[in-house]
């Protein structure tokens, strides 16, 4: 049974089942939850592939190692025009795939920043967490023309909180990383690419 909505809101609801169009709430859930997926898959291959625990997977193109971020860049590239030029009444496959793009490309933030830097570096965490808040917002925030006063209070407060949380990590990620890092760096550099 479907609660009480105001009569347009349980038209577009009824209009949408009736045409599998998903609501962009829905759609928001399916890139988050695909872009998180995705991004630990690939965070624990590439850490398996580099301990030599799976044998090498990487794609090379005349001996030059092609990294996943350029994936993600063609499969974005393949979902815009897939979405402009042919938009399926569906587009749940296109989320999807959006959020592989996604996770694959800012994966390797790190490496847009730092084009000769190795794989573990900080930019790429920074960059997923930020993205991952912003598709979280997206999927499971309410949208900003319902905000009220109190509201924009609010989020200012989290909004403040949140930045001395992430800053306070940062702080952590840093002293973790002069010890950490150094061991990510030897399994990175025994590699045989």
């Amino acid at each position: 049974m479907q609660p009480d909505l105001p009569i347009d809101q349980a038209d577009a609801t009824a209009a949408r089942a009736a045409t599998s169009t998903p609501a962009p709430r829905e759609l928001a859930r399916i890139v988050l939850f695909v872009f998180l997926a995705t991004f630990i898959v690939s965070r624990v291959l590439v850490f398996l592939i580099m301990a030599q625990k799976l044998p090498d997977l990487y794609l090379y193109v005349g001996g030059t190692h092609v990294h996943h971020l350029n994936h993600g860049i063609f499969l974005l590239v393949g979902v815009g025009a897939w979405l402009l030029l042919q938009p399926p009444r569906d587009r749940r496959w296109a989320a999807a795939l959006y959020g592989v793009g996604l996770a694959l490309t800012f994966d390797e933030f790190g490496m847009w920043l730092h084009l000769g830097g190795g794989y573990w570096q900080r930019a790429s965490w920074d960059a997923i967490v930020v993205v991952a808040a912003g598709l979280s917002w997206l999927a499971f925030g309410p949208a900003p023309a319902q905000y009220r006063s109190r509201h924009w209070l609010a989020a200012l407060v989290l909004s403040a909180v949140t930045l001395l949380f992430f800053w306070m990590l940062a702080q952590s990620l840093d002293y973790a990383g002069t010890r950490v890092l150094p061991k990510f760096q030897r399994i990175e550099d025994a590699s045989p690419h």
